[in-house]
């Protein structure tokens, strides 16, 4: 139990620059205090004490406003940076120095028997208001930026934004926990500023074709026309 304590407090130390000493982490932090409960009930669900177990989980979610079912798997280092808001589903599993932030939610899509929460690797960051939702895995080192709804699954070492969510780095490789939440890609912003860019390109080309009937300008405003009928055809 002791080693859980240690591993668990050095987490929030790690990775909250707020935090000062392990004793304010013991008292004043509802994720070490949601996850030193949930492994008591975890430990109740699996010896077949589910309704105690249970018990223990709603008193858990009143206490510190993060909901973690008891039958959920978690791994060590678990860190819920502030917590409110946050859902961990029945079947849902989390590898070593996971980070998850508030209102992030491991759920299922309401048509999955069985396993129907996600699995999360080592060294999963998911950021503020993110949805993780389908059985499903998210690769060791993956970060899922905030706001994120995340459906399917993310291979290791790759950044997802968006709604729906998609990978947008991939093998973007780093040693330590990586708990950047600005700057991370934005494709839908790249995308328009190419198409704007093309656009201008284009009204040089039409211009200079009706000053000087420039072949070469007539055939560069062609193929950017293609283009850009292909840019408008892709899914954002």
């Amino acid at each position: 139990m002791f080693k859980h304590w240690k591993r668990d407090i050095q987490a929030v130390l790690d990775r909250d620059p707020a935090a000062r000493t392990p004793l304010e982490v013991v008292l004043c932090y509802p994720s070490f205090r949601a996850v030193r409960r949930h492994r008591r009930a975890h430990w109740l669900w699996t010896h077949d004490m589910k309704l105690l177990a249970r018990l223990v989980s709603q008193r858990t979610r009143r206490l510190t406003g993060i909901e973690i079912h008891p039958g959920a798997t978690i791994g060590e280092g678990l860190f819920i940076d502030h917590g409110t808001g946050v859902v961990i589903g029945e079947t849902a599993e989390l590898g070593d120095n996971v980070t998850l932030y508030q209102g992030v939610t491991l759920g299922g899509t309401g048509k999955d028997v069985g396993k129907r929460h996600p699995t999360l690797g080592n060294n999963v960051v998911v950021g503020s208001g993110a949805k993780v939702l389908g059985p499903f895995k998210v690769g060791d080192h993956s970060k899922i930026g905030a706001g994120a709804i995340v459906l399917k699954e993310v291979p290791p070492h790759c950044t997802v934004v968006g709604n729906p969510g998609r990978v947008v780095r991939m093998n973007d490789e780093r040693v330590d926990i990586d708990l950047d939440q600005v700057n991370l890609p934005d494709p839908v912003k790249e995308r328009i500023m190419a198409l704007s860019a093309r656009l201008d390109e284009l009204e040089r080309c039409v211009n200079c074709e009706r000053r000087t009937q420039d072949a070469a300008c007539s055939e560069r405003a062609e193929r950017i026309r293609i283009l850009k009928e292909e840019l408008e055809n892709e899914d954002l």
